[in-house]
């Protein structure tokens, strides 16, 4: 649980898309939502199929990640974020979980594992060239995201044959984080 408690940390903030913000913080200051409240979000992350087999977390005020329901299929999915500006519930992969960790703590991803991520309701405003960037400066290319899936953690190579544009075209794929050990093939999918 340790593990999946220290993956999941890393998830949420790929789905702040760097505004390092939580569900935690905005209950702070406010009553927040019910699990179930909670658990119908992150369910609007995947197919409903992924969505009914996957394991559910938030984060809690204290920072440590709590399990609202307990899966089945390898996924884990995680609810709308109400700090970040836009929709942002994801759901990923065990593979994907290891990659946000690894960005995260600033390490090296996992060689030879790639990972798969839905965020089906869409994703927050982020820098399309800074993995670390927390909010929209004049050099840091901000992108607006609608309904994608995304690859991560894939050989250099793959990501050679998709746009690197640092203003994409954000309704074909392209690569977010574009020479960066963090990149990762964003597909929107409406």
């Amino acid at each position: 649980m340790r593990e999946l408690n220290a993956l999941a940390s890393g998830a949420v903030i790929v789905a702040s898309a760097l505004a390092m913000t939580t569900n935690a913080q905005a209950a702070a200051t406010k009553k927040g939502p019910s699990d179930k409240q909670l658990i119908a979000s992150a369910m609007k992350a995947a197919p409903a199929k992924v969505a009914k087999g996957a394991t559910i977390v938030t984060m809690e005020a204290d920072g440590k990640m709590r399990t609202l329901r307990q899966g089945t299929n390898g996924f884990t999915c995680m609810p709308d974020n109400p700090a970040t500006p836009g929709p942002d519930p994801m759901c990923m992969d065990k593979n994907s979980l290891e990659w946000a960790m690894a960005w995260v703590e600033h390490k090296t991803r996992p060689a030879g594992k790639v990972g798969f991520m839905y965020m089906l309701a869409g994703g927050t405003d982020a820098s399309n060239t800074d993995p670390y960037a927390t909010k929209p400066e004049p050099n840091n290319s901000w992108v607006k995201t609608g309904p994608h899936v995304m690859v991560v953690g894939a050989d250099a190579s793959f990501y050679d044959s998709y746009p690197k544009d640092a203003k994409p075209d954000t309704a074909l794929p392209y690569v977010m984080w574009s020479g960066t050990p963090y990149q990762h093939l964003m597909i929107p999918v409406k």
